[in-house]
């Protein structure tokens, strides 16, 4: 029997897939506890316009990120910070400073996790990569002077 699950089921399926399911197993199991309906028209249907509606919402974050990596592409960032005599810092730049300091000169929100960085802990110009989406990322330079 063909079922469209409604939830994950271990051995069988994921969340929103069509499988076959033996009869009694979908009949006695998977219908009463709420995991899965019969695959008749209208959840076809539903599963279509779900699938689409998915599809959709990644190629619009894409090109979002896409667009958002275009405006970032080759930039530099200013930031100042404190340091000592031969110019070490006292501590180091972060990546949420970066982050902060994409949003406050472009308007970009993004997580600071997604930004690679190596320690920063002298005056001079790094590179940096944020990662905006699976597979879209920009290259910027951070330039840290007092």
């Amino acid at each position: 029997m063909k079922v469209v699950l409604k939830e994950n089921v271990k051995g069988l399926g994921k969340k929103g897939e069509l499988v076959n399911a033996a009869d009694g197993y979908a009949r006695n199991f998977l219908f009463p506890k709420g995991l899965a309906s019969e695959a008749n028209a209208q959840a076809m249907s539903e599963l279509k316009n779900k699938e689409n509606a998915e599809k959709y919402r990644i190629a619009t974050e894409t090109a979002a990120a896409k667009a958002n990596a275009a405006k970032l592409e080759g930039k530099t960032l200013k930031l100042t910070a404190k340091a000592g005599q031969n110019g070490k810092l006292f501590g180091s730049v972060t990546a949420k400073e970066i982050s902060e300091c994409i949003m406050e000169q472009y308007g970009i929100e993004t997580d600071k996790k997604k930004i690679v960085v190596e320690d920063i802990k002298q005056f001079g110009t790094y590179q940096v990569e944020v990662k905006l989406y699976q597979g879209v990322s920009a290259h910027l330079y951070v330039a840290v002077g007092n």
